[in-house]
């Protein structure tokens, strides 16, 4: 039986007991433009020919961002494009609060460069641990940054020391739990303003664990990483490319749905920010085939004038977060569905076009 309301999605957790066992719960920079258009290779798009209906012409390559060219028969914004894109950029930045307009330009390319660190080379895993053990730990994660009314930055952060922390740290089963709940505790230190007290932390998992096992194993997490603790979550990569594109609300909160989703997958861990990004909100306007207009396609054009990988690596994890979204209603770890099921996110973990999400982008391919 699925979880709904919001009473039993904020019921009290109780022992998580181990990361193998069940749980306890309900389931269910600027570049000069050249003068000649110069069509770029499907392989260096993030949207290419998979949509042909929002492809344009005249793309061209440069080192860290693709420039568009003008639209088809509008030559003479070739000039203008590379300043029109640093200008959205800004707008964008400003508008989500992540930069004051004066700096927000160097923000960006900050971004872009430091999302690259920390970087993990491979999904592997401890020969302890499997991917379904990780989905049962990060499910748990957001369930406990819902209780806790935490920002969605904390969340992928917390995932972030998580998935370098696995592969950093000896740990054994009895102590993911902990290892869990301290990833979350120490990403709220980074960006929330109100912190609970390590024995509200300890009560959260049924006092399993005491302060001072809470307090050492914040210490040997801090050590592991060289306490390095920053990271560019895909979730601003997402917001900026939305505003940009002038997406909708329904596009954008689907967007984030799918995005969510790739916390729980173990395959998603190689990928870079922007490159989930991106991915998400091409499945996300794929899925729900909203009709644009020749305002919404200049948007687009020029919002995926931002390099976000090749397309081969788009499609393979749009797929995966397909397949994600097709089954997270029968999943053990139903949380992140059960989230987006609600009014306040225009319901779209239920939209039927999930269903046959990956059948959509066979079609395409």
């Amino acid at each position: 039986e699925k979880c709904t309301s919001a009473d039993e999605r904020r019921a009290p957790l109780r022992t998580w007991a181990n990361a193998c066992g069940s749980i306890d719960r309900c389931q269910p920079v600027e570049e000069e433009s050249r003068t000649a258009p110069v069509k770029l290779e499907p392989e260096h798009r993030w949207v290419g020919l998979l949509f042909s209906s929002y492809a344009v012409e005249g793309c061209v390559e440069a080192p860290v961002l693709l420039y568009p060219h003008g639209l088809q028969g509008l030559h003479s914004l070739h000039a203008l494009v590379p300043s029109l894109l640093r200008l959205e950029v800004e707008t964008a930045l400003e508008k989500l609060g992540l930069s004051d307009r004066t700096y927000a330009w160097e923000v960006f390319l900050d971004m872009m460069k430091t999302q690259m660190r920390n970087s993990l080379p491979s999904a592997d895993l401890s020969r302890h641990f499997t991917d379904a053990t990780r989905a049962i730990l990060v499910d748990w994660i957001i369930r406990v940054h819902e209780l806790l009314q935490f920002q969605e930055e904390t969340l992928y952060l917390a995932v972030h020391l998580l998935n370098r922390s696995l592969r950093q740290l000896k740990v054994t089963t009895a102590n993911l739990q902990l290892l869990g709940i301290i990833c979350l505790f120490l990403a709220a230190k980074k960006e929330e303003s109100l912190l609970p007290d390590v024995a509200g932390l300890c009560s959260l998992m049924d006092h399993t664990y005491t302060k001072r096992q809470l307090l050492r194993m914040e210490r040997k997490v801090l050590c592991a990483l060289n306490f390095e603790v920053s990271h560019c979550p895909p979730l601003h990569f997402l917001l900026l490319f939305a505003s940009v594109a002038r997406c909708s609300a329904t596009v954008v909160w689907m967007a984030r749905y799918l995005l969510e989703l790739s916390l729980l997958e173990g395959q998603c861990v190689v990928f870079l920010p922007v490159q989930l990004a991106g991915a998400a909100l091409c499945l996300a306007r794929q899925v729900l085939q909203e009709c644009s207009t020749p305002e919404g396609e200049a948007a687009w054009c020029l919002a995926s004038s931002i390099h976000v990988g090749s397309e081969p690596t788009l499609l393979r994890i749009m797929h995966i977060l397909a397949g994600a979204a097709a089954k997270a209603s029968t999943q053990e770890t139903c949380a992140t569905f059960i989230k987006f099921s609600s009014a306040e996110t225009l319901q779209v973990s239920r939209h039927p076009g999930l269903i046959n999400a990956a059948g959509l982008l066979g079609a395409c391919s």
